[in-house]
């Protein structure tokens, strides 16, 4: 049990990357997806719903799979079709290094991706929800429209889309399971194996306690978050 236990807290560490990473690409991300989606100019405005569409209408499974194994045959058919064109050997080399990246990276992108699509709504959501009185008074004051968007408009944002944010990712570290598909050895992956190993059911329980415990941990830090941001009320 106790070398059980330790092989599946290195597979929970790398679940943790997938999860923490993924945060730290897809929230930023999110934000510009989420301005040009509310866009004037209907092409990028239309460029932004065809990703938004794809992201969020295919599962996060084909995605993944997609990810990492398009670029390799992406990179096969450019080989055969223009190498006899194309002969500069870097060229080539520049294309193998660019589609050439590893399972786990693959993941992070794919995570990355799909959840700024998710992230993007929910800021959407958040900044058409202020009152375009707000943005009047602003100006009366004298404020820039970045100075707006900052000092006021942001942190009435933050407050208002938190429980929607909770949620998304609580789902992102119960999500992190499904990296293994491509065989990175995450927390899922470690506990299917050790029941192959044992004959046993029992690794996969205790991976669901350990996905209990970091989803509680997550509800601790959100519900804390909230209570900071309770002076808008």
């Amino acid at each position: 049990m106790i070398q059980m236990i330790g092989i599946m807290l290195k597979g929970a560490g790398v679940s943790l990357e997938v999860f923490f990473l993924t945060l730290l690409f897809s929230l930023p991300l999110a934000l510009p997806i989420a301005l040009g989606r509310m866009s004037k100019n209907w092409l990028l405005r239309n460029i932004i719903n065809f990703y938004l569409l794809i992201m969020r209408g295919t599962p996060l499974i084909l995605q993944l799979i997609f990810i990492y194994f398009a670029p390799k045959y992406l990179l096969k058919f450019l080989n055969d079709s223009f190498s006899a064109y194309i002969t500069s050997p870097n060229f080539w080399d520049t294309l193998r290094f660019l589609f050439s990246y590893n399972r786990f990276t693959a993941v992070i992108i794919a995570f990355a991706l799909n959840y700024a699509a998710y992230f993007a709504e929910i800021y959407r959501g958040g900044i058409e929800a202020i009152p375009r009185g707000q943005y009047e008074a602003t100006k009366v004051l004298g404020f820039t429209g970045n100075q707006t968007f900052a000092r006021i408009v942001m942190p009435q944002v933050i407050k208002r889309i938190l429980p929607a944010m909770g949620n998304e990712v609580i789902t992102l570290v119960k999500d992190t399971a499904l990296a293994q598909i491509i065989g990175v050895a995450e927390l899922f992956h470690a506990a299917q194996n050790a029941a192959a190993r044992e004959f046993s059911t029992t690794p996969i329980f205790v991976a669901g306690l350990f996905y209990l415990i970091m989803n509680w941990a997550v509800s601790v830090a959100f519900a804390q978050y909230e209570k900071k941001l309770s002076y808008y009320h």
